[in-house]
């Protein structure tokens, strides 16, 4: 059966062999192909864990022809933290890189969102799409107001990234009700170029696909970026009220249509 036939199927983790066929998805993403670390990765085992994974939901997309005894056969992953597990665990961990009191005080009902990956062999095809479902699954059946995570460009170096910071920070800045700021010990200004050095295509260009489909949802931006040297990799906050959605953006939300390319 060609890799073009997926047999898809969406189920949150139930068990220490779900989680860690997660973990090991999110090694081959995080740590081989994009060289990060942390203190608890299991790199004899090729395990990505930290000590968030009890706490978070882990949303598994499942290929059933992947299927091993030792593990099931997970090409997507998610990572969901209510505000309940984040109380149980002492704090989200966006809290590690952004002040996130403006979220925090808001008294909307908020799922942090992270660890987000699709096997290399499926990138390109409908399995984002699939995880996406799954997540508003999630959220609607929870009444979740506000989505929020960190997201990632690749390496440490904020020169290469000059045009696609800047655009997100002129562009798609969150309004203030909303404004979580990167903490001083990694922040970044993301405000590198003014408006009248833009280019649209340059900065999207850059801007890994994740990043511009949260966007294309109405999702908007903290302050500032952080540096992650353990992760290699240049954060930014993303956060999407569903309040202020489009009804075009609604629309996908509430997956009635895909996203446009």
């Amino acid at each position: 059966m060609s890799i073009s036939e997926p047999q898809f199927s969406l189920r949150l983790a139930r068990d220490l062999r779900d989680l860690q066929a997660a973990q090991r998805l999110r090694y081959e993403v995080f740590v081989e192909e994009l060289g990060g670390t942390g203190p608890l990765v299991d790199h004899e085992n090729r395990l990505e864990a930290d000590e968030f994974d009890p706490f978070f939901d882990h949303l598994l997309l499942i290929d059933a022809r992947r299927d091993t005894e030792e593990f099931p056969g997970v090409v997507g992953v998610y990572r969901l933290l209510t505000a309940e597990k984040a109380a149980q665990m002492g704090r989200y961990y966006s809290e590690g890189e952004y002040d996130l009191s403006p979220l925090k005080s808001s008294g909307r009902r908020l799922v942090e969102l992270g660890r987000s990956c699709v096997h290399r062999d499926y990138r390109g095809g409908s399995a984002m799409l699939q995880l996406w479902n799954g997540l508003a699954e999630y959220v609607l059946e929870r009444d979740i107001e506000v989505m929020f995570g960190v997201a990632s460009f690749h390496g440490t170096d904020p020169q290469g990234l000059q045009q696609s910071l800047s655009w997100l920070h002129h562009m798609h800045l969150a309004p203030p009700d909303l404004r979580v700021t990167a903490l001083p010990e990694g922040r970044q200004d993301m405000n590198l170029l003014p408006p009248e050095a833009l280019e649209r295509r340059a900065a999207l260009a850059e801007m890994p696909p994740l990043i511009k489909a949260y966007l294309r949802l109405g999702g908007f931006v903290g302050e500032g970026a952080f540096i992650d040297h353990a992760f290699n990799t240049i954060d930014i906050c993303l956060i999407i009220d569903t309040a202020r959605m489009s009804e075009r953006h609604r629309s996908f939300y509430t997956r009635k249509q895909e996203p446009s390319a």
